[in-house]
């Protein structure tokens, strides 16, 4: 052939370059699907009655990432229940699922590990050797896994779902949308209660070392119980999240944010816009204080609370699944004695101090000794301050958060230390 590079020459050659160009096509796919894919999209629904509250590009097209494993744990969690397997059960690994890409375990071919131990695994530190070997547990081989969570998918209603993998690692063919994701975390609190709360697990140990969950929302929303995390370079940060209030409960998704910080904040916003819409039909759950306690006020238009893209930290650009873990650190912390609660969080300091001021004025006894704070908080470009009111006891801290968000205003109780609490009553 005219032209033809000498090492194409002969059959062999010509099938390795042939060879070559397929591959150099197909990750060039990839990155156009990437790029096509990794757009916003969000979510947010009603756990109980699946009434859409809000959403943003919920039916476009993208990957997944470690949401995948969301439909996984189904699969596990619909073999418990059928006796298929039990939470004792020794899965072994095979070397397939051994030399998975990270985030891992750190598992190795030949060992075995318990399916809660792989459940475990899966839902905090999202290990894809985990997902693998369990996958292979119940498929026989990971691809015929994926095409048991496709076709339970398929039942489910996840019409735009399709899985070719364990674990969420990248696949130009494995996409979902949010409102797809949305309706497997329905489906997971609905289908499985005695097995979801695995989800709300901060963290777990294996052999001794101490994994802590990667969904940092566990820690910083009052009420949030799951679910899953998941990143990729393709789709940008993911998250599905559950949480409960008042009875309430709230099933939300965050798809292609550009940090585990934006993703976690704006996800926190969307839960607390939910939460304030009136439900679709009376549960019975509303408290009686409801109805002796007038609205807070809603804030003036100069003191409207931090936009949440405005406090984005600084993009990341991890390869691997959930490489983002290490930016999920708290940083509120600070020296204060006694209990305390945080009232909002303000993009200037005069309604940070005016919000402190209104709560006190509104619960004077009950906060009676309470001292005004507001705590200046530096993330990535932008300032924001946090309104406090601090020297209070444990029980009245909860007890103003009780009500204030009977009252829906958001309020966070805050430890001795100045760490944000969650707690179960929350």
């Amino acid at each position: 052939m005219a032209g033809e590079h000498p090492r194409c020459a002969g059959t062999v050659g010509l099938w390795l370059c042939r060879s070559a160009i397929l591959a150099v096509i197909a990750v060039g796919s990839i990155l156009v699907a990437g790029k096509a894919f990794a757009g916003y999209a969000t979510i947010v629904v009603d756990a109980k009655t699946g009434a859409v509250l809000s959403e943003q590009n919920a039916d476009q097209a993208n990957y997944p990432a470690s949401l995948t494993k969301m439909m996984t744990l189904y699969l596990v969690f619909d073999a418990l229940e059928r006796h298929q397997l039990t939470l004792k059960q020794p899965i072994a690994v095979s070397r397939h699922a051994a030399t998975q890409a990270p985030s891992r375990l750190g598992l190795t071919a030949g060992q075995t590990i318990t399916v809660e131990q792989a459940i475990l695994a899966l839902v905090t530190k999202s290990a894809n050797d985990a997902a693998v070997a369990i996958g292979e547990e119940l498929g026989g081989t990971e691809s015929r896994f994926a095409e048991m969570m496709t076709q339970r998918a398929r039942r489910l209603g996840m019409s735009s779902t399709t899985f070719r993998n364990a674990s969420g690692l990248p696949n130009p063919s494995q996409v979902t949308t949010a409102r797809d994701i949305a309706t497997l975390g329905r489906a997971l609190w609905r289908d499985f209660p005695q097995y979801y709360p695995y989800f709300s697990r901060d963290r777990f140990t294996y052999r001794g070392r101490v994994i802590a969950n990667h969904n940092v929302l566990l820690r910083t929303y009052p009420g949030a119980d799951g679910i899953k995390t998941g990143y990729i370079r393709a789709s940008g940060y993911n998250l599905a999240a559950s949480a409960v209030r008042n009875g309430r409960r709230i099933v939300a998704v965050v798809l292609g944010g550009r940090t585990s910080r934006e993703r976690t904040l704006r996800m926190a916003g969307l839960l607390d816009r939910g939460f304030q819409q009136p439900m679709i039909a009376a549960t019975g759950n509303e408290p009686a204080l409801a109805a002796a306690l007038p609205p807070l006020p809603l804030p003036k238009p100069d003191s409207t609370p931090i936009d949440l893209a405005a406090a984005q930290a600084p993009a990341v650009g991890a390869e691997t699944d959930e490489g983002d873990a290490g930016d999920d650190s708290p940083a509120d912390v600070t020296e204060n004695e006694g209990w305390g609660i945080q009232v909002g969080a303000f993009t200037r300091r005069e309604p940070a101090e005016q919000a402190a001021a209104a709560v006190i004025s509104l619960m004077p006894d009950m906060l009676a000794g309470a001292q005004a704070q507001v705590i200046e908080v530096i993330t990535g470009s932008a300032t924001i301050y946090r309104a406090r009111l601090t020297g209070l006891a444990e029980r009245n801290a909860h007890e103003a958060c009780r009500q204030l968000r009977v009252r829906q205003a958001a309020c966070l109780a805050v430890r001795p230390g100045g760490l944000v609490e969650v707690s179960a009553d929350n």
